[in-house]
């Protein structure tokens, strides 16, 4: 993994960097010594470590944008860091670089049933904010398996999805409005209450932009109705593309479930050890479909769903009697990665995206790889919707196994990419599937990418390292953009 260049000059003014943050931040917001940095050596992708220079935690807006206007004057790199649950290490430190933890960004501002939305700091976690208003009737529908520690911020910054996102969508289709303070202090605000803002969709841009343009500091969410009832069929097949094709030909029929995940043999094996909810282990797949609504609704499509699964040689069916059983089901997916952490010492999980109809032949062929790189993989993955996500098993201590599940990985995204799918669903890029950008995306591609990247961030000092393979001097991409006879990008709403 490449990685920029460590500034010695950085590092050297160390000591002038921390005197001046602690000018800033006060007391325990500081964090220098090298045990209390280790803590935050690594994100979720554990796999690649390196020591911040300094870890800054900083507790009004007002401090970030201090902190993002001293190190833009100074020339000191900016990496962002929410819960440090990302899997793509996004929030992966540099040696010459302050990380800026908004862990004490962790309240919620305002809960406006009328608007059914609600304002949160970027720290508050994603199941918090379901949490908060649970009680009412009302829920926050995008969640990831880590929703009880990843933070709505992270969230945003990844464009985080969940076992529900088929059909009520991702982040960003629960997204609001953000506040977000750029790289040279400017604090700006995006969309808010309404459902829709004017002009670009700069909204759009911020999500899923992984820390390279701005730290958000508020976030404004959708928040839902709990459906009147849902329930949730258990079906078990005898091979994975009997489990695929299903999938495919459920969307087909018009049905859009709550939720639609599916794991492989391994996967529940992990599960049903970790859990004991009863998962059948005589099948090769298992699909867990979640139907919600009014009750009659349900019972008409859970009869449909049944019916086709039966069509592709479903040889177990259960359906939920009630809520109870409904949370079983889902318990044991919910804890697959977990789960598999009891039986590899280490796994790596990768996250691509394929069309739908895809499934089986992909599966099959990641079968395959699995045989050639002499490593297990269980698959756990949000089937409705094509979001992989492979467990690539692999023991840490031996290094012939690190570099074979990394190479597995590469495969894997590849062999995506092959079918009409992409590199991540929801994880990101971070620095994990950086250098595979170019098989996504030709030069031409990136390089408009990173003109939208120099706008917000000319010097390149917010979060570098992390999505593009090789960056360009804004001062060079700018003269290509107004060649191209572009439009110079639209003027930041301020206030």
């Amino acid at each position: 993994m490449r990685m920029p260049t460590p500034d010695a000059a950085t590092i050297e003014r160390r000591a002038e960097i921390v005197e001046a943050l602690r000018g800033i931040v006060s007391g325990e917001g500081v964090i220098v010594s090298e045990p209390e940095r280790r803590v935050y050596e690594s994100d979720g992708l554990t796999a690649y470590r390196q020591l911040p220079l300094v870890v800054v935690l900083p507790a009004t807006v007002e401090q970030v944008a201090a902190v993002l206007r001293y190190c833009k004057r100074m020339g000191v790199k900016v990496v962002p860091r929410g819960a440090g649950t990302s899997l793509s290490g996004g929030a992966l430190p540099l040696a010459d670089g302050v990380l800026l933890g908004l862990a004490k960004f962790n309240r919620i501002l305002d809960i406006d049933y009328e608007n059914c939305c609600v304002v949160a700091q970027p720290g508050v976690t994603n199941l918090g904010i379901s949490k908060a208003v649970e009680h009412a009737g009302f829920y926050y529908a995008p969640d990831p398996s880590s929703q009880i520690a990843c933070t709505i911020g992270g969230n945003v910054a990844e464009n985080s999805g969940g076992v529900h996102c088929l059909k009520y969508g991702l982040t960003t289709n629960n997204l609001l409005g953000i506040e977000m303070v750029l790289m040279d202090g400017e604090v700006v605000r995006l969309g808010g209450k309404h459902l829709d803002a004017e002009g670009y969709d700069l909204l759009g841009v911020m999500t899923g932009s992984e820390g390279l343009l701005g730290v958000v500091t508020e976030v404004t969410v959708r928040i839902l109705p709990r459906p009147t009832a849902a329930r949730a069929l258990l079906i078990g097949f005898p091979t994975t593309a009997d489990a695929g094709n299903c999938v495919a030909a459920v969307i087909a029929a018009g049905i859009i479930p709550a939720g639609m995940e599916m794991m492989d043999r391994p996967a529940i094996h992990a599960a049903e050890a970790f859990v004991k909810v009863g998962y059948p282990l005589d099948v090769e797949a298992l699909l867990i479909v979640e139907l919600d609504g009014a009750p009659a609704e349900i019972d008409h499509l859970i009869q449909k769903v049944e019916a086709i699964a039966r069509q592709h040689s479903a040889c177990v069916v259960r359906i939920s009697r009630d809520e109870a059983e409904r949370l079983a089901f889902w318990s044991g997916r919910k804890a697959a990665f977990p789960a598999v952490g009891r039986i590899s010492p280490d796994y790596y999980c990768m996250d691509g995206t394929i069309p739908r109809a895809r499934l089986a032949d992909v599966l099959n062929r990641m079968r395959a790889l699995s045989e050639r790189y002499r490593l297990g993989v269980a698959n756990v993955f949000h089937a409705g919707d094509g979001n992989l996500h492979p467990l690539i098993l692999y023991d840490a201590n031996k290094p012939d196994e690190v570099g074979r599940a990394e190479a597995f990985g590469v495969d894997i995204l590849k062999l995506c990419v092959e079918v009409g799918g992409v590199l991540t669903g929801e994880h990101g890029v971070g620095v994990e599937k950086r250098d595979l950008m170019g098989a996504m995306f030709d030069d031409s591609d990136l390089a408009h990418q990173q003109r939208l990247k120099c706008a917000f961030d000319p010097d390149g000092l917010l979060n570098p390292g992390k999505v593009f393979p090789r960056l360009h001097r804004c001062a060079e991409l700018g003269r290509l953009h107004v060649r191209a006879g572009r439009l110079p990008f639209p003027e930041l709403p301020r206030f």
